[in-house]
């Protein structure tokens, strides 16, 4: 597995996500929790986890933030004095080129860092991770084979790449999901009688990702550096097909 039995493990955030990471980690790690909305952190299972300030979580062997982007500047200028050396940071966030660069910036040198992006969300994953797709972005150190090691006994899909790799890519495959999704949402409710096969496909997709909070299409469409191009070509093509069915 590549890390001890139950390790402990601080996580900060538990939002719809955290609360997925836990439950997901609970079996496997004594896992420790630090949000500052939250005063208790139950599983959907029951399971209670303990709860504990940022410096508790900062002092465990791993820590896992599960939080907007838009709040880890301010995060990790926090936990950057806190961490023990030799600790290992991993991130979860949408993007992954603002996190890295933050983390190298802020958190310790004898700290390691590595970067994910799970490739699901809290819908996509209600009936478990095997078989779902995360990339691993290294960042510090090399523990991102312990990390890639572990997540694919999970039974995780693992893509290793960089994190400016991960955005290019990413801008296309989320930012496409998300920004149409969105269109069709505000279009109003969709069919869902005479529908085709495709289109029930269609409507799937949406609500994969209709109910995200904006914090996460904000990280996709605004914290991408790439994602402001795919739109431009999206829009114009969008253009000239409509242009060709006016003629």
């Amino acid at each position: 597995m590549g890390f001890q039995e139950k390790t402990r493990l601080g996580l900060v955030g538990f939002g719809a996500f955290g609360r997925l990471t836990a439950s997901v980690l609970a079996d496997h790690f004594d896992v420790v929790v630090h949000d500052p909305v939250h005063v208790q952190a139950v599983l959907p299972d029951g399971r209670a986890l303990e709860m504990g300030s940022l410096a508790d979580v900062a002092q465990c062997a791993v820590i896992v933030v599960a939080v907007p982007v838009a709040r880890m500047r301010h995060l990790f200028g926090l936990l950057g004095p806190m961490l023990r050396p030799g600790a290992l940071v991993i991130d979860v966030g949408s993007v992954k080129m603002e996190p890295v660069a933050l983390m190298q910036e802020l958190l310790p040198v004898g700290v390691d860092i590595v970067g994910t992006h799970p490739l699901f969300g809290p819908q996509s994953a209600k009936e478990g991770v095997a078989g779902r797709k995360i990339v691993v972005c290294p960042v510090r150190g090399r523990r991102h084979h312990q990390v890639a090691g572990f997540l694919r006994w999970l039974g995780l899909e693992v893509i290793v790449e960089s994190a400016e790799a991960h955005d290019r890519e990413a801008a296309m495959v989320q930012g496409l999901t998300h920004l149409i999704a969105k269109v069709l949402v505000e279009m109003g409710p969709l069919p869902e009688r005479m529908t085709t096969a495709s289109f029930d496909l269609l409507r799937e997709a949406v609500g994969m990702v209709k109910d995200d909070p904006p914090t996460v299409l904000h990280a996709i469409e605004a914290a991408n550096p790439f994602a402001a191009e795919v739109r431009e070509a999206f829009f114009a093509r969008a253009a000239e097909v409509r242009g060709r069915f006016e003629a």
